[in-house]
């Protein structure tokens, strides 16, 4: 006896009769078996997960604890500890911001005793596996199965990714929300029912909670809706989710009102507004595309070119997802090299659909060793290899990302600090209580502040206000400071010295001036001019005197 079964390789809406040309179901006639065809599919796609989830939990915690906080991690750690009502860190981090608090608030219960980094990284790392996960659905959702499977295997192991969900920061839970934000999307468009529709301005709401600069995504959902006439353009269905957008975000400044911090948002906003360009315009070229994957790039665009005679509405969401932050940040004078990270799940989906969909050529069969193969099988087997190729071509810099034992150069937002943790605690061992220190740059200022329990100042701090963030104290008179002996340490950082000359020989006229003494030195291993190993100070701090 023999049964009829869809097609497994059509797409989900073909399946169900509703999205295809003609609207008429393929069947097959075939042999039943047992275990029936889907739960043997139900059960491969779950060990296919299972195996992802590993790999993506375990690239993301590889030495996870390898190098203390950076100035942005050691902030919202900060943060969260003194909304716990952790003592050590309510005088250092005020509770409000330039962000709202979501992430903060989900931190916190970790932060209520004592220093707590692994902890911190590791909530961030259990939400950064949920967004691999969250990517099957979404794949599936728009293509297939094995759609999903493959972009969520890319982006286990995609370095951009993994280097920015290793670390406390808001971008990579804001990606999760985004993510579940573009899902409700979808099933709006594939069921035209107006309740995902409010969902999805519900779930921007929330990822707006996370980072407020995910509203940018409201722009690509107003440039998917005004380029697929296709798509009934839900008036009266906006002036519903708009409200609910807006009632989700106002949490954030009610918030602060209620804390009677009603003038720290509007601060945050102007010194946002108007502040200085901190990369060049090629900042994200040269940094963002080797880290999302060459490989990855070239095979979502050229899987668009081939396909590109029967694009749908599905492409068109996913350019849109991706094309408005990337314009967005490119203009935005302020850079940052995990900006740019709610682009990668669309990237991994376009791409996987390339691989999933990958042709063989005809005269590819026709080779000798191959001419008794089945070509079904043939095609599966090249389209194995080049996800394999794919999936190795980030996992090896993927490897080497979170492997690295550090060095003297660092770029904000991909990874810790090298020697900062350990300066703090030594500030913490052997300095008074009391002690004041200045530092190069708010950045040192902030780790010094987060592990050392000590007042600090950045000397580059602008005595502007339109110039600084609200958060910090510029010193107008370091001298004056110094000569009162209202200053007893200098620390000098590599880091911020590579990026402000200028102030890193005032530092050290200050030292000179004020009979600096080394006390203490971080290094990092280095190699000198014929590739010996040499250590490489990264951190020097100097005790002063008037």
């Amino acid at each position: 006896m023999s049964v009829l079964h869809p097609v497994t390789d059509t797409l989900p809406e073909q399946r169900r009769g509703g999205d295809s040309r003609d609207g008429r179901r393929r069947w097959t006639v075939s042999a039943p078996s047992w275990p029936p065809a889907w739960r043997r599919s139900r059960w491969r796609v779950a060990g296919a997960l299972t195996g992802v989830t590993v790999l993506a939990l375990f690239v993301r915690t590889w030495q996870i604890d390898a190098f203390g906080f950076n100035s942005d991690e050691a902030v919202y750690a900060g943060q969260a500890a003194s909304l716990a009502g952790n003592p050590r860190y309510t005088e250092y981090f005020p509770v409000f911001r330039a962000h709202p608090m979501l992430v903060q608030t989900l931190l916190s219960p970790f932060f209520r005793v004592g220093e707590v980094d692994v902890a911190g990284r590791l909530v961030v790392v259990v939400l950064g596996v949920l967004t691999v996960l969250a990517v099957y659905p979404l794949g599936a959702r728009l293509y297939s199965r094995r759609v999903g499977v493959i972009a969520a295997l890319l982006l286990a192991v995609m370095p951009y990714h993994v280097v920015v969900t290793r670390q406390v920061l808001l971008d990579g839970p804001m990606v999760l929300l985004a993510t579940l934000t573009l899902y409700c999307m979808v099933r709006f468009v594939q069921q035209r029912d107006t309740v995902w529709y409010v969902a999805t301005a519900a779930m921007l709401g929330v990822t707006m909670l996370a980072k407020e600069t995910s509203v940018v995504l409201a722009g690509s959902i107003y440039a998917f809706l005004a380029l697929t006439p296709d798509v009934r353009r839900p008036v009266r269905a906006t002036l519903l989710a708009l409200p609910v957008l807006a009632l989700v975000f106002a949490t954030h400044p009610v918030s602060q009102a209620l804390a009677g911090r009603t003038e720290t948002g509007r601060n945050y906003l102007v010194w946002q507004l108007f502040r200085r360009p901190n990369h060049p315009m090629s900042f994200y070229l040269e940094n963002v595309p080797s880290a999302v994957g060459l490989l990855v790039l070239l095979t979502a665009f050229g899987g668009l070119w081939w396909a590109r005679r029967r694009r749908s509405w599905r492409e068109t969401l996913l350019l849109s997802w991706i094309a408005v932050p990337v314009v967005f940040f490119q203009l935005w004078p302020v850079k940052g090299f995990q900006y740019l990270l709610p682009v990668v799940v669309p990237l991994a989906v376009l791409a996987a659909r390339a691989l999933a969909v990958l042709p063989v050529p005809a005269r590819l069969a026709t080779l000798r060793r191959l001419r008794s193969a089945p070509r079904a099988r043939l095609t599966r087997v090249v389209r194995l290899a080049a996800v394999a190729t794919v999936a190795l071509s980030l996992l090896v810099p993927c490897w080497r990302a979170v492997s690295q034992q550090g060095g003297a150069h660092f770029l904000a937002g991909s990874g810790g600090v090298p020697g900062g943790r350990e300066a703090g605690r030594w500030l913490t061992d052997h300095t008074p209580d009391g002690s004041v220190i200045l530092t190069l740059g708010p950045s040192m200022s902030n780790i010094i502040r987060y592990y050392g329990q000590r007042q600090s100042y950045g000397l580059s701090v602008s005595p502007n206000p339109l110039h600084r963030n609200p958060s910090y104290v510029a010193l107008n008179n370091p001298d004056g400071w110094l000569r009162n002996n209202n200053l007893h340490y200098i620390v000098w950082d590599s880091f911020s010295a590579r990026r402000s000359t200028f102030f890193a020989d005032r530092l050290n006229t200050l030292v000179r001036r004020y009979h600096g003494r080394v006390v203490h030195t971080e290094y990092v291993g280095g190699a000198d001019a014929s590739g010996r190993a040499v250590p490489v100070p990264v951190i020097i701090i100097y005790e002063v005197r008037p």
